[in-house]
């Protein structure tokens, strides 16, 4: 039962593992003074959107995998609301500064523009699910509280499923086209979303008993 109780967190760090390594690497390039290439040279010209987008993102998705844990939240009921706080915090500096990024970094050849309506989409989007997240626990609406904030998750955790989305075309070593590129990366956002959706929609039996335990933890 322990071993069920963890899975989920479990599989949201592994899939948060890729980009958070990606996103270290980034962020040892630009404090070791590494060679300025055609790829990365947006990031030095102005690194301190993806430094703040970086130094979000990473916790926002590694700690944010335990809120899924009901045993921790159950056990240590100030840890989730200490945690959950900061996690707004990370979230919001993760959507807005991929928001600046969007705008500010020329679009990389890699990508069309249909990329980065996306994320401009999904940044916005993420950006309210955390704000009328934080908005519903105000009025202990715990209940849109946990629905708004999986979905603002979902949305941020997007890099790790993209990443898979890739796979086939890192396997075969293929680069794909902006048009293939981009529809890839909707793809992920969209998985996440559908999957958040779906544990949003759970039997309301199940909603009912943790806002039952979440009123008497809050006192």
């Amino acid at each position: 039962m322990a071993s069920r109780t963890w899975l989920v967190p479990s599989g949201l760090v592994a899939l948060s593992l890729v980009p958070s390594v990606a996103g270290a690497a980034r962020l040892t390039q630009l404090a070791t003074g590494a060679e300025v290439t055609e790829a990365n040279q947006r990031f030095f010209d102005l690194p301190l959107p993806v430094i703040l987008h970086i130094v979000g993102a990473v916790p926002f998705c590694i700690v944010g995998a335990f809120q899924f844990s009901a045993a921790l939240r159950r056990r240590w009921p100030r840890w989730h609301r200490l945690a959950g706080r900061a996690l707004v915090v990370c979230g919001l500096v993760t959507a807005a500064s991929g928001l600046w990024m969007t705008f500010a970094y020329d679009l990389p050849a890699a990508d069309d523009a249909a990329t980065n309506v996306y994320r401009v989409i999904f940044g916005s989007g993420m950006l309210a699910s955390l704000l009328l997240g934080l908005a519903a626990v105000r009025r202990r609406d715990f209940r849109g509280h946990e629905a708004w904030m999986i979905r603002g998750y979902a949305i941020g955790l997007g890099a790790g499923t993209q990443f898979l989305t890739h796979v086939p075309w890192l396997v075969l070593s293929v680069t794909p086209s902006p048009f293939t590129r981009s529809f890839l990366m909707l793809a992920g956002w969209v998985i996440n979303l559908a999957v958040a959706e779906l544990i949003i929609r759970r039997p309301r039996a199940t909603h009912v008993r943790r806002d039952r335990r979440l009123v008497e933890a809050a006192g």
